[in-house]
């Protein structure tokens, strides 16, 4: 059948084959697609934590969102972190904990990024918390942490909002 006579796009008909070609080909969220493709994010479970799901969820759903993540896997020491985090060149990294070390182990994946010259490695994470910790995760360099009934789109909002590619 000649290409004319197929329907479009519109018309219940397969996409055009160029992408570029197809109608709103620029719109804003695709130009946004873009840029979160350039924001490379490690997550990685520090400690003993074996519980990784959560973490893996969020990895996902930051992928799916269009951002280029590295999941480092569990038992991961703040040094093994770090150490992938300057090998990956990543923008920010996200930390998940469910055992209660939140205060020792993550200011000491930022101490570690520090001593790496990663001072510009944005550190973000989530799990259990007390809110009584969140100023002293604040004051050692966490920028947000989120708490359980935090929602997928919530994580992805903060990190598009604030996480930039480093060399920009």
């Amino acid at each position: 059948q000649p290409a004319e006579d197929q329907p479009g796009p519109e018309e219940g008909g397969p996409p055009p084959a160029d992408p570029e070609q197809a109608p709103d080909a620029k719109r804003p969220r695709e130009e946004a697609m873009t840029d979160r493709q350039k924001v490379r994010i490690l997550v990685a479970k520090p400690g003993l934590d074996g519980h990784d799901r959560g973490a893996k969820v969020v990895a996902r759903a930051l992928r799916d969102a269009g951002f280029e993540v590295v999941y480092t896997g569990l038992h991961q020491t703040p040094e093994m972190i770090a150490s992938a985090a300057v090998q990956e060149d990543v923008d920010a990294v996200g930390l998940s904990i469910m055992s209660g070390a939140h205060n020792t182990l993550f200011p000491a994946v930022i101490e570690a990024l520090r001593g790496r010259g990663a001072n510009d490695v944005i550190v973000f994470g989530g799990g259990i918390v007390p809110d009584d910790d969140l100023g002293r995760l604040t004051d050692a360099g966490v920028k947000r942490v989120f708490k359980p009934g935090t929602t997928l789109g919530e994580i992805v909002e903060w990190v598009d909002e604030n996480v930039r590619p480093r060399g920009l």
